[in-house]
């Protein structure tokens, strides 16, 4: 299958001389196109670090990364910004939603950066946010909504640009049992309908039900099984 992401010989590190610390250690990460990938591993493991890159908030220091064919590593920051625009569908821990604006508004904000008219937007939004199971709740605002039901919104707001991948950061770690359940089936439906989903996690259980899983630790990666 093709390869959606490929890194090889990814490295990162910080500070110089003395000082210098080495958070990626020769990564090497191919995620074929519609896989299900959770990466985990601990504390200061390089998971954070990994994630910045693969979401082009950051670019290595040495190595390549290629993002549906195109090496992003040494791309300017504003070409950075576009390919996070229109390539990756950011889902994060803290559902980074806008208190004062309604889920239909939170999930248009990406086009609204894209320069989209807006009765298209709305009607995407609207029907993102219906492909989550929130059609009946475009006018609530995220202090209307559980937990779970905010994570969606922040799902949809991923999906509305139609991403090449859904990167999501600690998804389920501000959620309880029944949302972390509910908002992992939703991935899983996005996998079966195709979508590529990276999930960087630290939850062992959330790991086990992805399709494949890295982990990453002292820099390195190392492959496990995992669930479906």
């Amino acid at each position: 299958m093709t390869a959606i992401l490929s890194l090889r010989g990814v490295t990162k590190s910080y500070g110089s001389g003395d000082l210098q610390v080495q958070a990626l250690r020769g990564i090497d990460l191919d995620v074929p196109e519609g896989d299900f990938l959770a990466i985990t591993g601990p504390s200061g493991s390089g998971k954070s670090t990994l994630m910045h890159i693969l979401g082009c908030l950051d670019v290595p220091t040495t190595g390549s990364y290629e993002l549906a064919g195109v090496d992003v590593s040494q791309m300017s920051e504003s070409d950075l910004a576009h390919v996070r625009n229109r390539e990756i569908g950011f889902v994060f821990q803290q559902f980074n939603l806008l208190q004062s604006q309604s889920a239909l508004r939170n999930v248009e904000l990406p086009m609204v950066y894209a320069g989209m008219a807006r009765a298209e937007r709305q009607d995407r939004a609207a029907e993102a946010l219906e492909r989550v199971g929130l059609g009946d709740r475009l006018d609530h605002k995220p202090t209307q909504l559980s937990g779970g039901q905010q994570q969606r919104v922040s799902v949809a707001r991923a999906l509305v640009t139609n991403p090449t991948m859904i990167l999501a950061d600690e998804p389920t770690g501000n959620l309880d049992s029944v949302a972390t359940t509910d908002v992992l089936e939703l991935f899983h439906a996005l996998h079966d309908q195709g979508r590529t989903v990276v999930v960087i996690t630290h939850e062992a259980d959330v790991a086990a039900s992805a399709a494949h899983a890295v982990r990453i630790r002292d820099g390195r990666l190392s492959h496990e099984a995992a669930g479906v």
